[in-house]
């Protein structure tokens, strides 16, 4: 169990680190074509990868429901808000926004599925963060 907490710690540590370099290049660029060059060096870097080490094209993509492949249009519409906005909020109110939408999201989506564990519980720890978001902004604004 262990791993898979220090898997999902090191994706948002990495989330992070992307959502900074996606804004700072933004800065040069803009949120879309920022998110456009992102995909570019992606794809050729999971390519690389897939020439190493293999896999690419072990699977039977035809086989997923149409719907699967929305996390590319998704995806794409993340990264360049995500661009768009840690330019113009900062990193951390950016973070803990995208935060708050994951969290929302993945209340939603577990309380869809029917995964086990206290829907309340998890209410109560989006509306923790949306709260932290608020004070923050508030402290910030009477400073």
């Amino acid at each position: 169990m262990i791993i898979f907490i220090a898997l999902a710690v090191g994706a948002g540590l990495l989330i992070g680190l992307s959502r900074q370099l996606n804004g700072r290049l933004a800065l040069s660029t803009n949120a879309m074509e920022s998110s456009f060059w992102n995909h570019i060096v992606g794809l050729v870097f999971v390519s690389i990868i897939a020439l190493f080490i293999g896999g690419m094209f072990n699977g039977a993509p035809l086989d997923a429901p149409w719907w699967a492949y929305l996390g590319g249009p998704i995806g794409f519409l993340f990264i360049a808000a995500g661009s768009w906005a840690i330019n113009r909020i900062g990193a951390a109110q950016t973070a803990m926004l995208i935060i708050a939408g994951q969290m929302i999201s993945g209340v939603l989506i577990d309380v869809a599925m029917g995964v086990a564990g206290s829907p309340i519980a998890r209410s109560v720890g989006v509306v923790l963060i949306l709260g932290g978001m608020w004070v923050t902004r508030t402290a910030k604004a009477k400073s």
